[in-house]
Formats: structure tokens, C-alpha cells, sequence
């Protein structure tokens, strides 16, 4: 796998009938390991041991329904009331973040109503605070700490 722009960790994978997998610790079972997971991985690892997010309040490829229709958010962290307070969309390394990337984690976020976004592809990071009470998005030099 291509080495990302973020902390590497001591991560487990194994081989299943020729294809990788590697261990999410968040869902406890190997998942298939494809680019976006790799990243997706990493970004958990980051959150939990670098930001001080709770493992129990962090979710990864949790779903939420968007005009009817089933859809997977890549990560969401929850605050200690339970409520949304960070997504992250991932892409594989090799996908440009474009316009609509940001389009698809504004959709999931209309629905989670969380005060933080990150979209990443593991090589580059865009942070952002949302005000729901004002519609004001402001850029953040660093992903948000926990509590």
C-alpha cells in the first residue's frame, strides 16, 4: 500500500484466498483491505491515539439514510452525549478531492448535524467547523481534539 501522509501504526493483515485484509479494530473483524481502507484506517488510528477520541464513541462505515436510500459515513465520532460531533469522508489516495466529495459528506452531514468534517484521500486533509445556527464553514489548520 502507498505510504499516506499520516502516522503509520502497527496494523494486522493477513491474506484470505489471495486477497489482503486487515483487522478494524472499531468493527473487531478483518475487512477487505482496498485503498480507501487503508486510509480509513489510518484516520481511525490518528483519532484514537494522536486526537484522544474514545474508541467507544468512535463508528466506522455506520449508515445513514438519505432520501430513502441506505448510504455508508466512513467514520463518525460522537461527543459523550452521544450526539455526532465529527465525520470523516475518505477517498483512496489516488482520487482527487474535488467539489463533490465535499458535496457528499455535506448530504451525510445534514443528517448528522455534526460541528466538524474531514475529507481526506490519506495525502491531503481539509478540517472544517460547521455553524448549523449560521450555515458558516470555517477551515481548521488541524483536526479536531476530542472533548
Amino acid at each position: 500500500m502507498v505510504t499516506l501522509n499520516l502516522p503509520n501504526f502497527d496494523c494486522k493483515t493477513k491474506q484470505v484466498d489471495g486477497k489482503p485484509y486487515i483487522f478494524d479494530s472499531l468493527r473487531r473483524k478483518y475487512v477487505r483491505l482496498s485503498p480507501e481502507e487503508w486510509v480509513r484506517q489510518h484516520i481511525v488510528n490518528l483519532l484514537l491515539t494522536h486526537y484522544g477520541y474514545p474508541k467507544a464513541l468512535v463508528r466506522s462505515e455506520g449508515g445513514v439514510v438519505l432520501n430513502k436510500t441506505q448510504k455508508r459515513t466512513d467514520v463518525v465520532a460522537f461527543d459523550r452525549q452521544g450526539m455526532p460531533f465529527l465525520v470523516v469522508e475518505c477517498k483512496a489516495p489516488h482520487i482527487t478531492l474535488t467539489q463533490s466529495t465535499f458535496d457528499q459528506i455535506a448530504r451525510y452531514n445534514h443528517v448528522h448535524r455534526a460541528p466538524y468534517l474531514v475529507v481526506t484521500n490519506g495525502l491531503l486533509h481539509y478540517c472544517c467547523g460547521i455553524d448549523h445556527t449560521t450555515s458558516e464553514v470555517r477551515f481548521l489548520d488541524d483536526f479536531p481534539t476530542f472533548g
